[in-house]
């Protein structure tokens, strides 16, 4: 397989998962994401914003998840996500620090 045909089912494959994540399970939370799997779609959209930076592109990071999410951050999670239990925030902060790194 040449590397333009290994791109485009790469981001085809992308565009799937964001599609999944935003429109057919919006009722996944992050915070469950990160707990089982090690990322969520702010991690997603950390990854995006990071590979237009290797390329030049400057992009916040607001801007970012807002491309991600299709609206601003603040009004998705308005929409779809719910309060953390301590329980959940407890996995949450091992996760992160393992997965992401120190939060700060």
């Amino acid at each position: 397989m040449d590397n333009q045909t290994r791109t485009e089912l790469e981001a085809a494959a992308f565009r799937a998962l964001r599609a999944h994540l935003m429109e057919k399970r919006a009722d996944v939370q992050n915070i469950d994401m990160m707990n089982l799997a090690g990322f969520c779609r702010n991690c997603l959209s950390r990854w995006y914003q990071e590979a237009a930076t290797e390329r030049g592109i400057d992009m916040s990071k607001d801007a970012a998840r807002e491309i991600f999410y299709g609206m601003p951050y603040d009004d998705w999670k308005a929409r779809n996500q719910t309060e953390a239990s301590a329980d959940q925030q407890a996995a949450f902060t091992k996760s992160f620090a393992e997965n992401v790194g120190p939060k700060g």
